[in-house]
């Protein structure tokens, strides 16, 4: 039984937010969550889309950080959409810290390292 699996109250929950990879995570799934998909993930959303809308004309308004950082945040999203809602509804938290990140340091390898902190904890609440 997985630690998520004994913290939720219905036991398909656990299986709506791990996912059959997530529970049993081989050595290509790890180096996907853990290397490939943080920093594909970061360098298109963050280093693309938010940068992009970061030099768009509404930065001279108050509060013109908030535009940028949602739009990732719900770009991210609607990336991990494949994995079922519940998983897209999941990572929101999580994307919204890495796109805080991202708004304050403008460095999306951070983002990538956080992103691989965030799937590393995932596999260890999932998988064991």
């Amino acid at each position: 039984m997985s630690l998520i699996s004994s913290l939720l109250p219905v036991p398909w929950a656990a299986d709506a937010l791990c996912g059959a990879q997530l529970r049993a995570p081989d050595l290509g799934v790890c180096l996907r969550l853990l290397v490939l998909s943080p920093l594909l993930e970061e360098c298109v959303i963050r280093a693309g889309l938010q940068e992009w809308l970061i030099r768009r004309p509404w930065r001279e308004r108050r509060h013109a950080w908030a535009w940028p950082v949602l739009a990732s945040t719900a770009a991210f999203g609607l990336l991990h959409l494949g994995s079922g809602w519940q998983a897209a509804v999941a990572v929101l938290a999580p994307g919204l810290a890495l796109a805080l990140l991202y708004q304050r340091t403008g460095r999306w390898w951070w983002c990538a390292l956080v992103h691989s902190g965030f799937n590393a904890f995932a596999i260890s609440v999932c998988g064991f």
